[in-house]
């Protein structure tokens, strides 16, 4: 008898859990497809959810700013792509933000069954996200798309060289890598500019897009630095500068030229592995 209360009671524990879950989690519209918000660990997450997902179920991780050059986004929902964001707001892609990041990855891979080799893209400090997770995980990714990425935090938001930096953003960056000093972190040298190694050789293409008159974060600061790294150590990497249309925001938000070529690079690179012999 007291067995069968005990699977009785696991029973009702488990329905109620559901229901829980269920109540979380909020259904809604996203430019006419179906959104989903809910919390893991106590942290927001939004998922796009195509009306016909790929076979292979390929997903595109937003870093930061998912709302952002969301044209792109909506393009490849249209062609069978969920796309994913985790709140991990003024974290700066710290070793804490990197854990919140593991989770989150495995949650997606496992619940929603989405593909393991995630496509990662990001807007300007989600560089720092990106390509901090990507280092420690290189199997993992199908490839990187970055729009004016930054990718050493001496240039913003430090503003150690010609990028007038963010003083706020900086010492909240400080605080949450446990810096105490200035010269603390400029010694630091695991930017994403920086040990790249393991990504090249693990031959995961990148793209980034970047503006040429970007005064925030500036190119030859980030990008271009990152990019000439990558491509010495044998790594594919390609950058399309975008100079039409208004450039705003001391040129660090721009029109994205050609939404049809990112996302193209997107599906050849997302959905590829998954024919591989």
């Amino acid at each position: 008898m007291r067995y069968y209360s005990l699977v009785l009671a696991l029973f009702l524990f488990a329905t109620l859990s559901c229901q829980s879950q269920t109540e979380e989690m909020q259904e809604s519209e996203w430019k006419g497809f179906k959104r989903l918000d809910f919390s893991l660990d106590k942290r927001d997450v939004r998922l796009i959810i195509p009306p016909k997902p790929l076979n292979e179920k390929p997903w595109v991780w937003r870093a930061r700013f998912p709302d952002y050059h969301s044209e792109l986004d909506s393009l490849l929902v249209s062609e069978g792509f969920h796309i994913a964001y985790i709140n991990t707001d003024n974290q700066f892609g710290s070793p804490k933000a990197g854990e919140v990041w593991n989770t989150f990855y495995e949650y997606m891979t496992t619940t929603y069954q989405l593909q393991k080799k995630v496509v990662l893209s990001c807007h300007s400090r989600g560089g720092l996200f990106v390509y901090n997770w990507a280092k420690k995980n290189p199997e993992k990714i199908a490839c990187i798309y970055a729009d004016a990425p930054v990718c050493d935090f001496k240039s913003w938001p430090a503003g150690f060289g010609n990028s007038k930096g963010s003083r706020n953003d900086w010492r909240t960056l400080k605080a949450e890598y446990g810096f105490g000093s200035d010269e603390e972190t400029k010694a630091f040298a695991d930017n994403p500019i920086d040990n790249l190694e393991a990504l090249a050789a693990a031959k995961v293409p990148i793209l980034h897009t970047v503006g040429l008159q970007d005064k925030v974060v500036p190119p030859e600061e980030n990008s271009f630095l990152l990019v000439n790294k990558y491509i010495r150590l044998g790594g594919s990497a390609m950058v399309s500068p975008c100079t039409e249309g208004e450039q705003k925001s001391e040129g660090h938000h721009y029109p994205i030229e050609n939404p049809r070529l990112i996302a193209d690079f997107i599906k050849y690179h997302a959905i590829k592995y998954t024919h591989a012999p």
